[in-house]
């Protein structure tokens, strides 16, 4: 049986693309080489190149800048040493647009390649806050932040008094569509907030209002097995900033216990909400979901079905806290989307 040729796909046309790149170069890094090939592509505005490849278990090849082939996009492959590589599965490492919003998923299954995550549909809704917390504003088993829509070029005037009386301060302001926190602002002063809509506008086309919630920042990450959908171990996020923003999440400025230290009710209860939300949205593969715990109850914040995967991230904190290795995890992951 011939070897499996899996292309890593990282690098994006969003702000994140370079913790992209840091995510897919460690997840190309984990997969078991004797295996599988594996196929590195950066892509980003359009150009997809062949950055590096390891092949029969040998060590990785880092091809030198301009001596990179372009991946023909007709059939999802790459002529290298003479060679015409076609890839049979596409693990999909971007951060934001075109891969977790839908756009990369839709061109993979047009070709009929399999690949690791959501299929369009399910990609394009979680990847839209408000999609997203509209699919799940009416269940009973997690509570959602009060919010309010706002599209580029409709009129705002009277809206920073309407989203006060609404939602109250702190609020968020954030694009609906994008990640690692970019676009963000906590509003705590209603003559801040014309000023956060601004900055979520930068990001994107279209915002959200959102009602702070106080409470702890808790995540948990589920993926299906083979046999069933099997959840990590919840991890607690505390940061020293206002939020966990960009700064927090990758400059040191937070502090990420895995396993929480959180009763072993809201433990599971996290962990059951988890996999209920991964089966209402239709998701497949690896996904992680945020919350705040209140005093109240539990409150969804968003779904990550690209989440980070740098050697630091949530996730593989999560993998090495079950006892799992990233290698067999990423194996489990390939086979079983």
């Amino acid at each position: 049986m011939s070897t499996k040729s899996i292309a890593v796909i990282y690098g994006s046309d969003s702000s994140e693309w370079e913790v992209s790149v840091r995510s897919g170069e460690f997840t190309a890094s984990q997969i078991e080489g004797e295996r599988y090939d594996i196929y590195e592509i950066f892509a980003r505005s359009g150009s997809w190149s062949l950055r590096a490849y390891r092949r029969g278990g040998g060590q990785r090849v880092l091809l030198p800048e301009g001596e990179q082939p372009q991946i023909c996009k007709c059939d999802f492959s790459v002529t290298l040493d003479g060679e015409k590589v076609k890839f049979d599965y596409a693990y999909i490492m971007q951060h934001g647009t075109p891969g977790e919003n839908g756009l990369m998923q839709g061109y993979l299954e047009m070709l009929g390649v399999p690949h690791s995550g959501c299929n369009a549909f399910v990609a394009a809704i979680t990847f839209d806050k408000f999609s997203c917390k509209s699919y799940l504003k009416d269940v009973d088993f997690v509570k959602c932040a009060d919010d309010i829509f706002l599209r580029k070029g409709e009129p705002v005037d009277g809206l920073a008094a309407k989203a006060v009386e609404c939602l109250g301060l702190p609020m968020f302001v954030k694009p609906t569509d994008g990640g690692s926190s970019f676009g963000v602002t906590k509003v705590k002063r209603i003559e801040d907030f014309d000023k956060a809509v601004e900055v979520a506008f930068s990001e994107g086309n279209m915002l959200l209002a959102e009602a702070a919630v106080v409470g702890r920042e808790l995540t948990c990450a589920v993926y299906y097995d083979g046999e069933g959908l099997r959840a990590l171990p919840v991890i607690e996020i505390i940061t020293e900033n206002e939020f966990f923003d960009y700064e927090a999440k990758y400059q040191g400025l937070s502090r990420e216990v895995c396993p929480a230290e959180i009763p072993d009710a809201l433990r599971d209860r996290i962990q059951e909400v988890s996999k209920r939300i991964y089966a209402h949205l239709g998701c497949s593969g690896l996904v992680r979901v945020d919350y705040i715990c209140s005093d109240d109850d539990l409150y969804f914040l968003e779904v990550n079905t690209i989440p980070g995967m740098t050697s630091a991230s949530l996730v593989p904190q999560m993998v090495r806290a079950a006892g799992l290795s990233m290698t067999d995890f990423l194996t489990t992951i390939i086979e079983n989307s």
